[in-house]
């Protein structure tokens, strides 16, 4: 069971720490533990009800209602909200509660009822990628574990397998190969996974090779099989020599080879890049660079 404080509630629910203070006396929502040393601390269970609570709250739900609704009306108000094909941020809060609590069959509605609704694309776009934003500041900051991430990004990393081998190949005579590759050190590899799909998508074929690829298994391939392009991505923190020598090495390796990178390796970096190198930040992007 983690401990929070109310900074970290103010975190997660975007309630302020004054308001949360106010609703514990008015209407006793949630009550505060006490440490051995009688420092004021939250749990789980406090936090999942106000991320809740906050939810409803922002959609139009009084707080004097909300507090006479038990726990299982709750939950049926969130994923009605999360139905909306305009309701993202209440999608995005949704999948923060599923995450919290472990619950895989709540992802599994909120997630599955927006790809019904705007299609796989948009739902991994307009939902699952700000969503990661979110919990990338939050696990930053030290407010969920190590083990939330790993959790949550198994399940998306399922999704988008799963969507990929749905796709049915439309190759022609003019489909182009791309080679798609983490940098060794590198293991985030949902955005890569997700270009992937994009690119299948678009009636090309990828050649994936995932996460911590030594940069000699690309130059052994590529001397027996003609690609397109390549594609990367740089998650991991890297000093900017370090990283902007990496691009020059890549870039001069594979001449003649566009080479795209993504991540947030790729923000502040101003230095001139090479002609065949080409950086991108979201999939639109990426898109309309590959017209794809």
């Amino acid at each position: 069971m983690a401990h929070y404080s109310i900074k970290d509630l103010q975190n997660f629910t975007g309630i302020k720490a004054h308001t949360i203070r106010m609703w514990e006396k008015r209407y006793n929502i949630v009550e505060p533990k006490r440490t051995n040393t009688n420092i004021r601390y939250y749990d789980d269970d406090d936090l999942k009800k106000l991320l809740n609570i906050s939810i409803l709250n922002r959609n139009g739900f009084k707080i004097s209602t909300i507090v006479g609704l038990s726990d299982i009306a709750i939950s049926e108000e969130i994923l009605n909200l999360a139905h909306s094909l305009n309701g993202f941020n209440s999608q995005i809060e949704g999948l923060v509660v599923s995450m919290i609590d472990l619950d895989e069959n709540m992802f599994e509605k909120i997630f599955n009822t927006a790809v019904i609704k705007m299609g796989f694309e948009d739902a991994v776009i307009k939902i699952l990628y700000p969503f990661f934003e979110k919990i990338g500041i939050l696990w930053q900051i030290g407010t969920i574990t190590t083990s939330h991430k790993h959790y949550i990004s198994n399940l998306v990393r399922q999704k988008i397998i799963v969507a990929i081998d749905g796709l049915v190949n439309s190759f022609t005579n003019k489909s182009k190969t791309y080679l798609l590759f983490l940098p060794e050190g590198e293991y985030h590899e949902l955005g890569l996974l997700f270009h992937h799909y994009i690119l299948k998508k678009g009636g090309n074929k990828v050649l994936y090779l995932g996460a911590n690829v030594p940069k000699g298994c690309l130059t052994e391939l590529l001397k027996t099989k003609n690609i397109n392009g390549l594609m990367t991505a740089v998650t991991a923190p890297l000093k900017y020599n370090a990283f902007a020598e990496y691009i020059e090495d890549l870039s001069e390796t594979f001449k003649k080879k566009p080479l795209y990178i993504s991540g947030f390796g790729v923000n502040g970096l101003s230095k001139t890049l090479p002609e065949n190198v080409f950086f991108f930040k979201t999939p639109r992007e990426f898109k309309e660079k590959l017209n794809v």
